[in-house]
């Protein structure tokens, strides 16, 4: 699942994801351009991607994710984040409720 993009360019490199979250002045963006949007993330690209293939039991990934000070770092921030903007908008619904 792709998420928080900054630029519609980061959008159209991820097209073929099955899940993207997108905000809404780049929904905009994309709605209102003529660039074409060619899947990217394919069955057939994948098969052909001189990429190397990594296999990660659950132990692995755990290990490697809390080797990487970035990735812990900002995934905890994200969170907060996430988190914040939750209870802003639970409170926007609340008051416009009222």
């Amino acid at each position: 699942m792709g998420a928080s993009f900054r630029n519609k360019g980061q959008i159209i490199a991820l097209a073929g994801c099955d899940l993207l979250t997108i905000s809404p002045g780049l929904l905009e963006e994309l709605q209102n351009s003529a660039d074409p949007v060619p899947a990217v993330l394919t069955d057939e690209n994948a098969s052909n991607s001189d990429a190397e293939r990594i296999e990660l039991d659950e132990k692995a990934f755990r290990y490697q994710f809390n080797d990487d000070a970035m990735a812990t770092e900002k995934t905890a921030e994200g969170i907060r984040k996430f988190a914040v903007d939750m209870i802003a908008l639970e409170d926007l619904i609340k008051n416009s409720l009222t």
